[in-house]
């Protein structure tokens, strides 16, 4: 015989639904239904319960709830009279449906729920409504949360290497989107937040396969430069813009990769080495650059973070290296500074060459910071091709100025007990 809830005719049980707040509904079922789905109902239907009232000539069983959870319990009555598989309607009403059954005892439901919430997939609100709930309802149910548990190291690294690789290669096209997805992802499992990066600094397995893949990527980025300053025929170079600014992309996403590892010296040395050949083919492609393609400001953002790693000593470098970065840089940082922002005063669009102030600024500090660790001699120069320079008023030295004017007003009276006394 089939049942149906809400069937006086047939009904020989009212489960009388009651809440703090007042609420009091009355269902209409039948035993048989509520015995074989749940145990609470089987233990109070049953001759061993010592009380029972009665309502409307049928047995009557209360069952106390939140007001919250006052729906759940009529879905959870409802679904005593639906054949299986039931149907959810959604994480949150999973969620509800699972406590009430496992309340009432009703084990095969219980199942069921915990089942559809381990195969569906989640959204955040719902990811943290489950976090809330799940752990108190017993180890019984924890295997819902078995996509959110921790993983070991070697799990970790089993990804984080491949994905590193991924992220420094050189995919088509058709890939960047993925490759700058993944990229963000690495950078977001080293970055120091609300919880602790994946891998600690001392990582030396981490440290090594991020060593290697930035060499290989620096490695193909040689090759590109010399190939671009061998070559001046302008279909070449065209070809070769977009890779040229792919590449900068990646070196510049790797510097925060090598800031949070503190190894930034593997790209500082490189590009020390490299920079005049860097600046001369960023000279070169810049005629024939598609306006898409702000290769000028990816040059300089990668450029601050190698000067900010020299001017803050978080990469030593010699002084020869110091003194060849500020005479090839300032005056390119100063004309690029100048192009870049005409190119955005005189255009209604957000232009992709436009650079953040804090790189400007951040740029104008490490000068005057490496400035300032130069011979005085080599100050001198620099200094005097800055006030000559028609961009004088960026990068603003005059921290600079200031301290190289008091050290060489002072040089002799300082140093006197240093020199010998037929001096």
């Amino acid at each position: 015989m089939t049942f149906e809830i809400g069937d006086r005719a047939t009904s020989d049980v009212v489960v009388r639904l009651r809440t703090n707040e007042g609420r009091d509904h009355r269902f209409y079922c039948h035993s048989k239904v509520l015995i074989e789905k749940s145990k609470y109902f089987a233990d109070r239907l049953s001759d061993d319960w010592p009380t029972c009232q009665i309502i409307d000539s049928c047995s009557c069983v209360e069952v106390h709830c939140q007001e919250l959870d006052f729906n759940f319990h009529v879905t959870v009555l409802r679904l005593f009279y639906v054949q299986e598989p039931h149907a959810w309607n959604g994480v949150r009403n999973a969620l509800g449906v699972l406590q009430v059954a496992i309340n009432l005892g009703c084990q095969q439901m219980a199942t069921a729920c915990m089942e559809y919430l381990e195969a569906v997939p989640w959204e955040e609100a719902e990811e943290e409504e489950i976090l809330r709930t799940i752990p108190s309802l017993g180890s019984a149910y924890e295997s819902i949360l078995s996509r959110l548990q921790p993983v070991d190291q070697a799990l970790l690294i089993g990804v984080f290497v491949p994905s590193l690789r991924f992220a420094t290669s050189s995919p088509p096209i058709s890939m960047q989107e993925l490759k700058s997805s993944v990229q963000e992802q690495l950078d977001y499992m080293l970055t120091d937040d609300d919880d602790a990066p994946l891998f600690s600094l001392d990582n030396e397995l981490i440290r090594s396969a991020i060593k290697d893949c930035v060499n290989n990527l620096l490695c193909r980025f040689d090759s590109l430069l010399q190939s671009m300053l061998n070559f001046s025929i302008d279909s070449y170079m065209k070809c070769k813009t977009h890779d040229f600014f792919s590449h900068l992309c990646d070196i510049s996403w790797a510097c925060q990769i090598l800031s949070k590892m503190e190894i930034m010296k593997i790209l500082v040395n490189y590009w020390v080495e490299k920079t005049a050949e860097i600046v001369k083919a960023a000279e070169n492609v810049k005629p024939i650059a598609a306006e898409n393609l702000p290769i000028e400001s990816k040059i300089v953002e990668v450029a601050s973070k190698v000067l900010e790693s020299i001017g803050f000593a978080n990469a030593i470098v010699t002084t020869p290296g110091r003194i060849k970065m500020v005479k090839i840089w300032l005056p390119f940082i100063q004309k690029a500074r100048d192009s870049i922002e005409r190119h955005s005063v005189n255009t209604d669009e957000v232009s992709l060459a436009k650079l953040d102030s804090e790189v400007w600024q951040g740029i104008e500090s490490a000068l005057v910071s490496i400035l300032l660790t130069l011979p005085s001699i080599e100050q001198a120069e620099i200094l005097s091709d800055w006030l000559k320079s028609k961009f004088v008023g960026y990068p603003d030295l005059s921290e600079a100025f200031d301290v190289w004017c008091y050290r060489t007003k002072v040089a002799r009276r300082r140093l006197a007990s240093l020199a010998g006394p037929s001096n």
